[in-house]
């Protein structure tokens, strides 16, 4: 479930099923596209939350604080809950020190557009360290830009934000799958991401006439057919999957014409069972009479 598929190994059985997992993303990049009221006076507050991933796929409520300091400047903080993070134990010994949960601080600075100057990059290497519930340390990066448009402005407008968005994910299960016209199955996971299953392999023969009937639909390679040559769909000559698609011409016609005679005979029996009960039941109110 790595994305990829090595044509050259042989072949084995599919399995797909809804306990199938997606192994949890820890968040690499977050963005938040904000605004700041240009008219707010100083010292004044804004916060908004966004949610991260760790390295277990638990997910961390990640405030951003902004207060402005004055004219086009404001202060940031973002912090974790201090619940989140253990204590750290000093390198040279002696009683943990708790953790604050505020990862980093700095300054913004706007020019008289509301166009964000300072910082003129991403804000990068922001750490999480000794995660309470044993995850792996997480270090990210704070996304400012969309390409060279900042996503972060100071109009006159209430302070606000339009949309949040990282990278990480928690663990999923297997929620559904695609067939492609190639055979590579496609599933779809209930974190949202999308892996590359598997593909289903075709076989040519040098006689296919020559071929074993093995009955339901089922062949078997003979001396006269030849041997199978595996390989994708649409190379070498084989043709292509439909996925959710049911092909009407390869039923057994015998099989199918007995089996609608049998079910022909049930339905008969059926109704001659319901005609003698009427008849024995109309005899019985005539006794009566």
């Amino acid at each position: 479930m790595n994305g990829a598929i090595t044509t050259g190994q042989g072949l084995t059985p599919l399995q797909l099923g809804t306990g199938q997992i997606s192994a949890p993303t820890p968040t690499a990049n977050v963005r938040i596209n904000t605004n700041l009221d240009a008219t707010a006076a100083a010292a004044d507050t804004f916060s908004t939350p966004a949610t991260i991933f760790d390295s277990l796929g638990a997910s961390h409520v990640l405030t951003f604080t902004f207060t402005k300091t004055g004219p086009n400047a404001w202060n940031y903080k973002i912090a974790v809950p201090v619940a989140d993070l253990n204590p750290i134990v000093p390198a040279g010994g002696g009683a943990p020190v708790p953790q604050t949960g505020i990862l980093k601080t700095g300054t913004l600075t706007f020019n008289g557009n509301g166009n964000l100057t300072n910082p003129s990059a991403n804000v990068a290497g922001i750490s999480a360290v000794n995660f309470a519930n044993g995850a792996n340390d997480l270090t990210f990066n704070w996304t400012l830009f969309n390409g060279a448009n900042p996503v972060l402005s100071q109009v006159a407008a209430p302070s606000s934000t339009s949309s949040t968005q990282q990278d990480g994910a928690g663990s999923g299960s297997l929620s559904s799958f695609d067939i492609g016209s190639d055979g590579i199955i496609t599933g779809s996971f209930s974190n949202g991401k999308t892996a590359i299953l598997g593909q289903l392999a075709l076989a040519t023969f040098a006689n296919e006439q020559g071929l074993l009937r093995t009955g339901r639909n089922g062949f078997a390679e003979t001396l006269a057919s030849g041997q199978a040559v595996v390989g994708a769909a649409g190379t070498g000559g084989r043709g292509t999957l439909s996925g959710g698609a049911l092909e009407l011409s390869n039923v057994d016609i015998a099989s199918e014409f007995a089996a609608m005679i049998v079910a022909q005979r049930g339905f008969q029996a059926n109704a001659r069972v319901v005609t003698t009960f009427d008849e024995v039941t109309q005899d019985t109110i005539n006794l009566k009479r």
